[in-house]
């Protein structure tokens, strides 16, 4: 029986496992809140991808496997949120900003964690050590091992991934 509000095999897993998909992720949150905020995501996400099997061997399997990225992007974006408002706490009063700005920075970190998701760790951990803490080539070099044109390599190939980012945005 659809609606039209959504595609019939979508419509089934909602009707047939969404409570039981709110439970698990309440489980797993300790937050009925966030569980079924994570659980509306999940079908939005099914809603918008064009590979959601119109037929499902395990569909509380599939959908736990949707969900469980979704609730690893909100811890990691929880931990990346606590990390900021404590360096924000710590910082001297004179460079404190305004709210909105705060929130500006903190999504700017937030993209900036997703678009380098992809890359490889020591790619990112080169980046970061160059881009945010303000660390030379050499010592970057020296903190992960690695040779200078390496650590040049690494942060050519994070900024490449954020420029390229930044242009599909604005194409």
């Amino acid at each position: 029986m659809s609606t039209g509000y959504f595609p019939t095999h979508v419509e089934a897993l909602y009707c047939d496992h969404h409570s039981w998909l709110k439970g698990w992720l309440h489980r797993r949150l300790g937050n009925a809140d966030q569980a079924a905020d994570l659980a509306h995501d999940t079908f939005i996400r099914l809603l918008s991808s064009e590979r959601v099997p119109a037929a499902l061997d395990e569909p509380r399997a599939f959908l736990t496997t949707v969900a469980q990225r979704l609730v690893s992007n909100h811890w990691r974006r929880e931990k990346l949120e606590k990390a900021y408002l404590e360096a924000l706490a710590q910082a001297p009063v004179e460079m404190a900003c305004s709210p909105e700005t705060q929130a500006i920075l903190l999504e700017t970190l937030l993209e900036l964690d997703r678009l380098l998701d992809g890359l490889p760790a020591v790619v990112r951990r080169a980046f970061l050590l160059s881009q945010l803490d303000g660390h030379t080539h050499a010592q970057v070099a020296e903190a992960l091992g690695v040779s200078i044109p390496t650590v040049k390599r690494y942060i050519v190939k994070a900024l490449q991934r954020c420029y390229f980012a930044d242009l599909s945005f604005t194409g």
